[in-house]
């Protein structure tokens, strides 16, 4: 508790995860010519886009939880109780990164190449909330690190709270697959494919984004039909979330294959305009793309820890 303000453990690795990202982000981006500052100046329209872009598709596709018999409407604002679909996150967070983009005349698909590997990061650290909701896991299982679930109530009232309730029988009802955890370390090993493939193939014009998107997918497609948690069905009795991955990673395998065009030169910085230093009417110089050693040296602007003795990126 912060006062009379309940800070929830789902909330802070949400925010987390978007400040690795940023900072992250950020690095990657300047490694790559562009101007410092930039990712942040457009976080600023991205993630508040995203966090209402991910409200919304949760709720869409639980609308009886919210706006069905005893439904609770107030709930759907109720963000930091979990329900975050990332699906809508992107789609709307690149909407805002977009506005964000053309405020600093950067080319979309240059920033969110930039980016990727951070987003998906932070998508691993997200997870962890999960954890601290006791929800999106999987059937019952013996493995050793099955998650236990307990039967939380209000101490003060006996109403079952899975949320800010507590145990009083330290007994778990039940041991099952903790599949958040798999997406997190399916998520880790996704940001460091997509490093090693943006640095091996120089990836650029939204490729290394497009790799993070049909690397997420694949593994969320099959970590998806593990979880048993209610989830809107489709096509008979198929989880919705399956659906979207399946032809997400369509779309992005699509996207790497067809695309086959260098990676991007931003153009000169501010300073070289045509009054600036060159004094002619048209810049000579273009920021030079950075080599491999502009973004792999002993002085790696591109590297974070991705999780404790992990030196990759």
């Amino acid at each position: 508790m912060l006062g009379p303000i309940p800070i929830r453990a789902y909330a802070l690795c949400i925010i987390a995860g978007i400040i690795v990202a940023v900072m992250w982000g950020e690095r990657r981006f300047v490694a790559r010519g562009g101007q410092p500052g930039t990712v942040t100046d457009v976080a600023v329209f991205a993630v508040p886009f995203g966090l209402v872009g991910g409200r919304l598709y949760h709720v869409a596709t639980d609308w009886e939880t919210y706006f069905g018999p005893g439904g609770d409407p107030v709930g759907a604002l109720k963000i930091w109780q979990g329900g975050l679909g990332i699906w809508g996150a992107v789609a709307l967070g690149a909407v805002g990164a977009w506005i964000g983009c053309r405020r600093r005349g950067v080319p979309l698909p240059f920033f969110a190449d930039a980016v990727a590997p951070g987003i998906v990061v932070a998508q691993a650290i997200g997870r962890l909330g999960n954890y601290f909701n006791q929800e999106l896991y999987g059937g019952p299982t013996t493995l050793p690190w099955g998650l236990e679930i307990y039967n939380r109530v209000d101490p003060a009232t006996g109403a079952p709270d899975s949320l800010g309730g507590v145990a009083l029988d330290h007994t778990p009802i039940e041991i099952v697959h903790p599949t958040f955890l798999y997406e997190l370390l399916w998520n880790l090993l996704v940001a460091a494919f997509v490093v090693w493939a943006d640095r091996r193939f120089r990836l650029g014009h939204g490729r290394a984004f497009a790799t993070y998107v049909a690397g997420y997918t694949l593994g969320r497609f099959f970590i998806e039909m593990a979880r048993t948690d209610p989830a809107t069905r489709v096509f008979g009795d198929i989880r919705i979330n399956v659906v979207v991955a399946g032809v997400v990673f369509i779309g992005a395998l699509l996207y790497i294959v067809l695309v086959r065009k260098p990676r991007e030169v931003l153009p000169a910085l501010a300073g070289d305009t045509p009054d600036g230093p060159n004094g002619e009417d048209e810049p000579k110089d273009t920021a030079p793309a950075p080599s491999d050693a502009d973004e792999d040296g002993p002085g790696d602007r591109d590297r974070v820890v991705a999780e404790p003795g992990d030196r990759s990126t």
